[in-house]
């Protein structure tokens, strides 16, 4: 049974390029609610602690970098079948490779700077946001 809620973050290569606001009104628009968000930054040990299901991966190291590398918005969203259609919304990690009019394919750089996370799972969605906000952050 898919849940209602998932998590996202906004990377630094998005915020750093101002691109916030129009994400942000891109996922309001296809129907999310934003029950938490803030910025914030993530040192590398943190970014470590996040992605440490990667830690054997060849791109763990330069992964946990480039998260630790500037501004962050994490956020806590809601809507009847959150995580796929989220990550329909997203598009694919690879930009080039991701729908017209998704958010990767819109403001993504590169397969590392794909401007946005998506949780890949309702178990997923759940322990990722509780990494960046308490239970009563999340209203």
């Amino acid at each position: 049974m898919a849940g209602n809620i998932t998590f996202t973050m906004i990377k630094p290569d998005a915020v750093g390029a101002g691109n916030v606001g129009a994400i942000t009104k891109m996922i309001q628009e296809a129907g999310f609610t934003i029950k938490a968000m803030k910025l914030t930054k993530m040192s590398g040990e943190r970014a470590g602690q996040f992605y440490a299901v990667h830690k054997e991966r060849p791109f763990y190291a330069d992964l946990c970098k480039y998260m630790s590398s500037g501004a962050i918005v994490p956020m806590i969203l809601e809507k009847d079948n959150a995580v796929e259609d989220f990550r329909k919304l997203i598009g694919a990690t690879d930009p080039t490779k991701a729908e017209a009019g998704t958010i990767r394919n819109l403001f993504a750089k590169s397969i590392e700077a794909n401007a946005i996370h998506g949780s890949d799972s309702d178990e997923n969605a759940l322990i990722e946001g509780s990494f960046f906000f308490s239970q009563t952050e999340q209203f």
